[in-house]
């Protein structure tokens, strides 16, 4: 994991001062006296909270999506596909950050104990991509047109240790978990007539065991009435205990293997009792941490977003990462694209420029008129497509005359005469001639998310940095 400045309290010499200073910590409570108790062994229990972040946040979000007794909404059982039939409203509070392009078909499945079979359409010419997350976070396989084309695919989704054979017509995944989480999404331009034609795609996709293949299945329900089905999962997570987190985290490690890589990791936090072999021994961290741990660690992952090394690139009011989907080592950004966006894609299919404020003096207000210019020949440079998206400030759709929730060139906007898009970004109509580019905003604070969907890696690219990424300007 990266050391940046903000980890200075748990290195070198102020380590060496806490455990002088140890004998003092009996006299008061709080993260402090964590620090001053267990000067050698916070640090490394910090790391490891990190460490397993993404697969707990994954097991929990797992469990709150599949607790229900049929497919309904953006829920349904372990092993069903959830097959999302239109875009959300201004209503839709299921998710933050909803968005108007893709139909969404996604499922968690278990590969521990067999394969699993994902047979997909003929997709003929339309973008779609099918996203396979292990348990934790990182983006394994992504079929779709960017990497395998449309034509129909029959794939064999096997877990850690499988070594059977490959039945003929099928194309082997081998995740490296026994979770996965299919997050399929399939463009469509909101018409009735394109709603029907992915609606037919979305019905001929199939997902069931092997054993099972070519018979009629239907995965087996589990209604668990002990699951909070309504406090959000980022505060489920963030309020266990240190050692029910660790010992949750040490269930999870058993069929969801971590990768070779991390084995120096997990022979430095044998040290507080994360033992991949043994288990979880909550003796040896004690109760002295319970509280003040996970909220020290929950700090430092959001700090990372402010860090030099955080990926975090800004420009013009616009922050984005190239940094996710794929995480290697750095187990601190994987738990903060876990806390921030759960799910993300690889940068090769999308990255999600975010504005939250047009500079650092002031917010984004219905009260006030923006526009965004894109010069002629400089739109998003993308091969799938592009939409700019407005949200409030709790990052839902808004209430709006004419229902558009986004601009993209699917709504058909109108060019200026010399080749330039521009966006009228506020609360009030801009007047007939202009509302083709009217991006309807509330009468309060709002937020921006620009996506680009399989962006270009050659110049001009967002990804190399040789695109840049227009301001929103206050009229």
């Amino acid at each position: 994991m990266r050391t940046t400045r903000r980890d200075i309290i748990f290195s070198g010499a102020s380590t060496l001062a806490l455990a002088a200073a140890s004998r003092q910590a009996t006299a008061f409570d709080g993260p402090l006296a964590d620090l001053l108790r267990g000067a050698d062994d916070f640090p490394v229990a910090s790391d490891a909270y990190i460490y397993g972040y993404a697969l707990v946040t994954m097991e929990m979000t797992r469990r709150i999506i599949s607790n229900v007794p049929k497919a309904e909404g953006t829920r349904a059982p372990m092993g069903t596909l959830i097959k999302l039939r239109e875009y959300p409203d201004a209503s839709f509070r299921d998710v933050t950050a909803p968005n108007a392009d893709t139909l969404y078909t996604t499922a968690f499945f278990d590969v521990g104990d067999e394969p699993w079979v994902l047979e997909q359409p003929d997709m003929g010419e339309r973008y779609f991509l099918l996203p396979m997350l292990s348990g934790w976070t990182d983006v394994f396989a992504v079929p779709g047109s960017r990497t395998t084309g449309g034509a129909r695919k029959t794939y064999l989704i096997t877990g850690p240790g499988w070594s059977g054979a490959v039945p003929d017509g099928m194309e082997e995944i081998k995740s490296p978990t026994a979770l996965v989480w299919l997050l399929g999404r399939i463009y469509c331009t909101g018409t009735p007539e394109d709603y029907a034609a992915v609606h037919a795609l979305q019905d001929a996709f199939k997902l069931q065991p092997l054993s099972t293949w070519g018979q009629e299945y239907t995965p087996p329900v589990k209604v668990d009435p002990a699951i909070d089905m309504k406090t959000p999962v980022r505060d489920q997570v963030n309020a266990l205990s240190a050692r029910d987190y660790f010992t949750l985290l040490s269930e999870l490690m058993r069929r969801n293997p971590p990768a070779p890589a991390d084995a120096p990791a997990l022979e430095n936090f044998a040290r507080i009792g994360l033992d991949l072999v043994k288990g979880f021994d909550p003796a040896v961290l004690g109760d002295r941490m319970d509280q003040h741990l996970p909220k020290v660690s929950y700090e430092r992952i959001m700090l990372h977003f402010l860090s030099r090394d955080g990926d975090m690139k800004r420009q013009n009011g616009w922050s984005y990462t190239t940094a996710a989907g794929t995480y290697g080592t750095n187990y601190i950004q994987r738990a903060l694209i876990t806390a921030i966006g759960l799910g993300a894609n690889r940068p090769q299919d999308a990255i999600y420029p975010t504005s939250l404020k047009p500079n650092l003096l002031e917010s984004y207000s219905g009260a006030n008129r923006y526009v965004m210019r894109f010069p002629k020949g400089q739109l998003p440079p993308v091969r799938g497509f592009w939409s700019l998206t407005m949200y409030d400030e709790n990052m839902f759709f808004v209430a709006n005359p004419i229902n558009r929730y986004s601009i993209s060139i699917r709504t058909n906007p109108v060019y200026e005469p010399d080749g330039s898009l521009v966006i009228y970004i506020q609360n009030e109509s801009p007047g007939k001639d202009k509302e083709a580019n009217w991006l309807p905003a509330p009468r309060d604070k709002f937020h921006l998310m620009l996506r680009l969907y399989w962006p270009d890696e050659n110049p001009p690219s967002l990804i190399n940095g040789s695109w840049t990424i227009p301001a929103v300007e206050k009229v």
